[in-house]
């Protein structure tokens, strides 16, 4: 049980400004304050989206889901028919949704008999409202014809402000974005059916009365919010409705305000985590193109220069052989914005397209499917290349990436200025090239079983020490760690030549510390570690991407390698007794929802000592 100490030194991080703001907004929606509990609206009708008004030609092909097929999460697929799928049953399960017609306020958080929430809210994104867009794009009215039906069959399933997809503003306020979107490539920003019209007010009505909870928690709910508020409010006072200009001021002051707060001097977002990082960048460069396209006033230059920060942090963490990155931080499957045929793994269509808009640079020069959100957006692919990544510390989120010619190395440490979703201090990603040979584990479900959360959030699912069998801060409930780690000792990063080095270490509320220094060569990567002050045993684990690992015992210590030629290999030596030298089945979670195997090496000591890893490889 987590003592009051530490809940207040967490309550006291997290800031006393948003406390009361997230209070105040459960306060008043259950005490029936707040006017989002007073609203009403008639349910749109259509059509929502006439035939494509734009003379625009886009040679890039136009994404294959959602014809016989759906995706939820960009990788679990789903059957189709011509038909509206489901919208309040859990596409995994059957089950659907008890009393969808109840208000969504009356709807409880986490629902057993649902399951985790997000299988239902997934096909309510509409990432299918994009994929029918470039279709109709190119001449395909039957294309036209189903989006039709479908949002026709949304509202009449989803009427305003009642069930699950009414619940979460960042979900309304993800439909709002891909609604315009889809506007803007068909041409029709001007020139709007009058039930598309209506169906972004209703929601715009919805976001706006809970904005405050959402800016409460420092992450992407509110740059989600904020947008759908600006693009959409700025929308509908260009259509004549006088009282959306107040919505759009309103998202223009706080997407201002959450990239000076949110967004550090280099680059790091406040949620430390890639995937939620690309979420963020996507909303930016929806509201940058949306702000060119309608001709409105541009952002400030402070924005424009944290716009900037954040796209060349996601451009040093992503491979771009293959467009995957490390797997840090919470993953909840979301990508926005998806224009072309690339996987949920591959991060260079954002980086290509931020690029683009805030640097008027390309960060890939071949021509490649990441090119394809600029054609379908209108954004002209600029000739000047940006600098390919070096090493680089972002200090203001606690990352540092060590390079050596194809050798990439992630160190992980602690610089939390906003609540940390997983236990990761001075975890390692190493790649070969495009091989992710030391890996992160991922997230799973935000809705699962205790073991689960437990694991996937947790010190041993990462390439890190765990000190007596506990995570590194006490867990305060489903999303909140206690007693933030902070750095206490940083050796700088450093070029001697034959090596690229880097050093970080913490002490632990316990009183149990750690300090990691890395070396990366072009055929190898040392780790050392010191570790003090823990209670009864300490345990280093390397989790290994899959393949045939075999354990080998040394004279100077002990040794792991990867098949009979020995490409790749480690050893690790310590300055006291190991009491454990194991190879041991973990977990990993490339994907929301999907979970598989990998060999994790555990190396075990019971007490303070210095455990010395060495990784080789055959370039």
């Amino acid at each position: 049980m987590t003592n009051w100490a530490t809940k207040t030194r967490t309550l006291r991080a997290l800031g006393l400004r948003n406390v009361v703001r997230a209070a105040g907004y459960r306060l008043g929606v259950k005490l029936g304050f707040n006017p989002v509990r007073r609203l009403r609206a008639r349910v749109p009708n259509g059509p929502f989206f006439l035939s494509a008004q734009t003379n625009s030609v886009v040679n890039a092909p136009a994404v294959s889901a959602w014809q016989t097929s759906g995706v939820l999460f960009s990788h679990s697929q789903i059957r189709l028919t011509d038909a509206a799928p489901e919208w309040l049953t859990n596409p995994l399960n059957g089950q659907r949704v008890p009393r969808p017609e109840r208000e969504w306020w009356l709807l409880p958080d986490f629902d057993p008999a649902v399951g985790d929430i997000k299988l239902i809210w997934e096909l309510s994104r509409m990432d299918w409202v994009l994929a029918f867009a470039q279709r109709a794009m190119k001449s395909d009215e039957n294309a036209l014809k189903r989006l039709n039906e479908w949002l026709a069959d949304w509202v009449d399933q989803n009427p305003p402000y009642k069930g699950p997809n009414w619940k979460c503003g960042q979900e309304a306020s993800i439909r709002v974005m891909h609604l315009a979107i889809a506007a803007m490539m068909l041409g029709q920003i001007r020139s709007v059916a009058p039930g598309l019209r209506d169906l972004v007010r209703l929601h715009l009505q919805r976001i706006a009365p809970t904005l405050q909870y959402a800016m409460a928690q420092d992450n992407n709910h509110g740059t989600s919010e904020a947008a759908a508020l600006f693009i959409g409010g700025s929308w509908l006072f260009a259509l004549g409705l006088p009282e959306a200009e107040s919505w759009a001021d309103l998202g223009r002051r706080w997407l201002e305000n959450r990239a000076d707060r949110l967004i550090g001097t280099k680059g790091s977002f406040s949620q430390y985590s890639l995937n939620y990082h690309r979420v963020m960048l996507d909303t930016f460069c929806m509201v940058e193109v949306w702000c060119q396209r309608l001709n409105l006033m541009p952002f400030s230059t402070s924005w424009q220069v944290r716009a900037l920060a954040a796209t060349e942090w996601l451009h040093h963490m992503i491979n771009s052989v293959n467009g995957d990155g490390p797997n840090i931080g919470a993953n909840d499957g979301t990508r926005l914005l998806q224009l072309s045929e690339t996987p949920y793994r591959d991060y260079r269509p954002t980086v290509q397209l931020a690029m683009a808009l805030f640097a008027s640079k390309r960060a890939y020069a071949q021509p490649g499917l990441y090119d394809n959100p600029l054609q379908w957006l209108g954004v002209e692919i600029p000739a000047e290349i940006a600098p390919a990544p070096k090493n680089y510390v972002a200090d203001d989120g606690g990352f540092a990436i060590l390079r050596r010619g194809a050798v990439m190395a992630l160190l992980r440490y602690p610089r939390f200025r906003f609540r940390p979703s997983q236990a990761d201090a001075l975890h390692i990603d190493l790649w070969l090239g495009a091989e992710n040979v030391l890996r992160d584990a991922g997230t799973f479900s935000y809705n699962t079983e205790p073991e689960w959360l437990n694991y996937f959030a947790g010190t041993a699912s990462h390439n890190t020490v765990q000190f007596d069998g506990r995570d590194q801060m006490p867990r305060i409930s489903r999303f909140l760690f206690g007693d933030w780690l902070k750095t206490e000792c940083l050796q700088p990063l450093r070029n001697d030549g034959k090596a690229t080095n880097f050093g970080a270490g913490y002490c632990d509320s316990y009183g149990a510390c750690h300090h990691r220094q890395v070396s990366v060569y072009s055929s190898g990567l040392k780790v050392i570690d010191e570790v003090k002050g823990f209670a009864n045993r300490a345990v280093l684990r390397w989790r290994l991407m899959p393949g045939d690992w075999s354990p080998l015992p040394t004279s100077m210590g002990f040794r792991l390698s990867r098949g009979v030629s020995d490409e790749f290999g480690l050893s690790v030596t310590s300055s006291v007794p190991v009491k454990r030298f194991e190879l041991v089945s973990g977990w990993e979670s490339r994907h929301y929802m999907d979970k598989t195997a990998l060999p994790v090496l555990e190396v075990e000591i019971e007490q303070a000592g210095t455990l010395t890893t060495e990784f080789y490889w055959t370039v």
